[in-house]
Order: structure tokens, then sequence, then C-alpha cells
């Protein structure tokens, strides 16, 4: 889906199989993939690079807004590839805690999803995309909202929703943190809300009525 002309979503709407909403921005000089989602559902985004006439070889910058697998598993196909894959450090150390148990319950290998480097807040410049990052926990610990100016986008990952907001009940989640990112995203100036997961927003003002209306509806449970 074509959101603007360096802006595309790759949206996930099945009702049977978790998976993640990927994103791509596109600019003259570099194209970066957000939340590449599980491996076994990648094909949804193959399909959308190649009507683009784009193959992931083409993908300069891998971000992962945050580590659980729904949203980073498919990064381990792009381990031969040209884009280095990049997280932010608090979200890698709450994989490296748990890595005894991801691998027993879940067969998932940690060590196959090491960044090549670290997220940190404030910007990131790749090529000619400028960023601006923020960490945002409260559905886990390195969760991380980018904001890119350009196109007046934000990127939130399982912080926020259209109408709703990240679970808090996953190891690391913090339902106090969950409402103060809130609260500090919904002081950006955006026209375009893209979540991890359920439909985009868009429009300034619908942008900030969501936000009203998830901390009227949803912080008191968290």
């Amino acid at each position: 889906m074509e959101l603007t002309p360096h802006l595309h979503a790759f949206l996930w709407t099945s009702p049977s199989a978790n998976n993640c909403n990927t994103y791509l921005l596109r600019s003259p000089e570099k194209t970066i993939l957000i939340d590449p989602g599980h491996a076994a559902h990648f094909n949804h985004v193959r399909q959308g690079l190649q009507q683009l006439g784009m193959s992931i070889d083409d993908i300069d910058l891998v971000i992962c807004t945050h580590a659980h697998p729904d949203h980073l598993e498919a990064v381990t196909l792009f381990k031969d590839k040209q884009a280095p894959f990049t997280l932010h450090t608090a979200e890698w150390r709450l994989v490296q805690d748990m890595a005894a148990y991801l691998k027993s319950a879940m067969n998932f290998d940690p060590d196959q999803f090491a960044p090549d480097f670290f997220l940190k807040e404030g910007e990131l410049k790749i090529g000619d995309i400028e960023l601006n990052v923020f960490h945002t926990p409260g559905h886990s610990p390195g969760s991380i909202t980018r904001h890119w100016p350009a196109a007046a986008a934000l990127f939130t990952g399982d912080v926020i929703f259209n109408n709703g907001l990240g679970r808090t009940d996953l190891p690391g989640g913090n339902g106090r943190q969950l409402k103060e990112s809130i609260r500090r995203l919904a002081r950006i100036d955006a026209r375009w809300l893209l979540p991890g997961h359920g439909e985009p927003l868009s429009g300034a003002d619908a942008v900030k009525t969501n936000f009203e209306q998830v901390e009227q509806m949803w912080f008191a449970y968290i």
C-alpha cells in the first residue's frame, strides 16, 4: 500500500496468523525496512517489494521496533545481504536475559538475531533519510518509536495502535512506562500513525484524537 510516494505499508491482515505490519521508507539514496516480521510470513513483504520493482537486496537498513518474534524473526533473511540490522540496546539485553527460555521453549536462538549496531535516542541519519529515534518502553524495555519528519510519520511498533495500545503482561512490560511513552509521543507533530498491528491512521486531527481516546479508554486498565 502506497501511503506517500516515499512511504509504503505492507499490512498484515490475516485473522488467523500472528505477524506485524512492515513499512518501507524510500529516498533517492537509501531504503529502510521497519519490522520485517516472522520469517515464515516474509513472502508477504517480498511480494510487496516485487510490486515496487524491488527485492531484499535493495534494502539498506532493517530497523526493529522491538525484539518480539513477530517483529524480529525475518532479520535472519538479511544476514548475507548488504543491509545491517539495528535494535535498541535495552531490548537486546532482554533477549540475552531470556536466552535459555527462548531456546528451550520456543526453539529461538538469540545469537542469530544479534544487531549490527544499537539504536539510541536521538537523530538517526541514513543517507538522505533523517529519523528521530525515541526510546518508548512499556510494551517492552527497549521499544523504540521513529519519527520521520519529512513524512510527518510516527512508526510506533506495539506502543500504540489505532484505538489501542500494547500489552504489558509479557516479560519486561510496564504499564506506568507505557503510559509515559504514549503521552510523550502525543506531543509530536504527526500526520501518520503507523502501528505494528492494525490499520494506520492518517491526518493530524485523527492522530491527535487517537492519542486522546486511547488515554481515556485504556489507561485505567494498565
